[in-house]
């Protein structure tokens, strides 16, 4: 038959119903439109989600999806248009995020709406059309060739592909809205726990409410830099609270002591430099970030370990003396003085010495066998120290102090 040749030979043709005889869509057209409601209640059996679903706003939007596909697929048919308007279909996709559902159901409603169009197209072709009510028609054979049939399926089955394309993009783009929306409310609520003072339990209910975070009963802070913040939070659980402040990353750990808590915690820092501040309520979060913030540059200038995770508690003392760095030089500056009257190689001793008895709690002997000396050489080296230091290392609060700047000072003393 002459309609079953293909009308339309360009090779520059970019859409398979344009193969399809231009007289297919008049023929076809009693048989298409009525499938609509026969596709609707077929996808409500079979689809389980969809049962009783129809009366709202999906089942107002694939009613009308279902009658603007049937029409337009026949208006496609023999041209080479392209699909005029997939909005219908990127809302329904949409949709289908917005009530939490995932892509499967949408896919196999598509599915079953080919099945069942193809299914009464095929019927008629052969001469055994049923109308809607079942009820068998007269004969009516479609007039279309083999090879125009075969066609026609090819362009049924890419033009559902293009309609359920355009879905799973609107459910994509709808997904993308949802994650930022999140990521901005969890955005506010790291960025408020950052501050000084704590909020309020009210506020802080009303922000973890907002961001989908559950206050913990404890919670620490875990700081890092800010582009490794991403492969630290796919690597924790997703309980945490996580964004960037003021340049660094910022990570709120529910029960960071808990079981199992701190090989997850070592094992997402893996490959990169992190510090967990101490464990607090959230009425004392500040303190945590703070805590950890300080040790993070600590770490960041090479006073601590910068591979993998610290633990801000292991490293106070350090804390403590940078914490304040004019008072720790004046500490040093005073404390140290002697040492710096002394001749570079006469310093150098009695660094070593006064560290080693210092450390050995005063006992000369262990002092010694850390200095590989005899013991009679460190009483004589103390001795000289003692009067160099005016009585300061026989009392208990100047060997501290005195402690303390060594341990603070030795870059100083290097320099001097």
């Amino acid at each position: 038959m002459s309609d079953g040749v293909c009308p339309v030979t360009d090779a520059s043709r970019r859409h398979p119903w344009a193969d399809v005889p231009a007289t297919a869509g008049a023929r076809l057209r009693p048989v298409v439109l009525g499938t609509g409601d026969e596709i609707i209640a077929t996808v409500r059996a079979e689809i389980a989600e969809y049962a009783l679903s129809m009366d709202g706003e999906f089942g107002r939007r694939i009613r009308l999806g279902v009658s603007v596909a049937l029409d337009q697929f026949l208006d496609l048919l023999g041209t080479d248009d392209a699909l005029p308007d997939t909005t219908v279909y990127f809302e329904l996709g949409r949709v289908e995020h917005r009530h939490g559902r995932t892509m499967d159901a949408l896919q196999s409603a598509y599915r079953i709406g080919s099945r069942v169009l193809w299914r009464r197209i095929a019927a008629a072709s052969d001469g055994s059309a049923v109308n809607g009510n079942g009820v068998a028609d007269a004969p009516d054979d479609l007039g279309l060739g083999s090879d125009a049939i075969f066609r026609l399926a090819e362009a049924l089955f890419a033009y559902i592909e293009q309609l359920a394309a355009a879905s799973v993009s609107g459910y994509a783009y709808e997904q993308s809205l949802a994650a930022g929306s999140r990521q901005a409310r969890q955005h506010a609520l790291v960025e408020r726990l950052c501050r000084t003072p704590a909020p309020e339990p009210p506020e802080l209910e009303a922000l973890a409410r907002e961001a989908g975070w559950t206050p913990p009963k404890e919670v620490g802070a875990l700081v890092m830099a800010e582009e490794s913040l991403g492969v630290v939070c796919r690597r924790l659980p997703p309980e945490v609270a996580a964004s960037v402040v003021d340049g660094v990353g910022v990570v709120f750990v529910p029960d960071p002591d808990g079981p199992g808590r701190s090989d997850a915690l070592t094992d997402a820092a893996r490959g990169t430099a992190a510090v967990l501040g101490p464990t607090v309520t959230p009425d004392q979060i500040p303190r945590t970030v703070t805590r950890a913030r300080a040790a993070r540059a600590l770490q960041v200038d090479g006073t601590l370990p910068g591979d993998g995770l610290i633990r801000s508690e292991d490293h106070l003392l350090a804390l403590l003396l940078h914490a304040d760095v004019t008072l720790t030089a004046d500490l040093v500056a005073q404390r140290l003085e002697p040492l710096r009257r002394m001749t570079s190689a006469a310093r150098d001793r009695a660094v070593t010495t006064l560290t080693a008895w210092l450390d050995a709690h005063g006992d000369v002997a262990e002092a010694a066998t850390r200095l590989h000396v005899h013991p009679q050489t460190v009483r004589y080296r103390l001795a000289r120290l003692k009067e160099a230091f005016a009585g300061v290392l026989d009392d208990p609060v100047g060997r501290l102090e005195v402690a303390l700047a060594l341990r603070a000072g030795g870059s100083a003393l290097a320099e001097g």
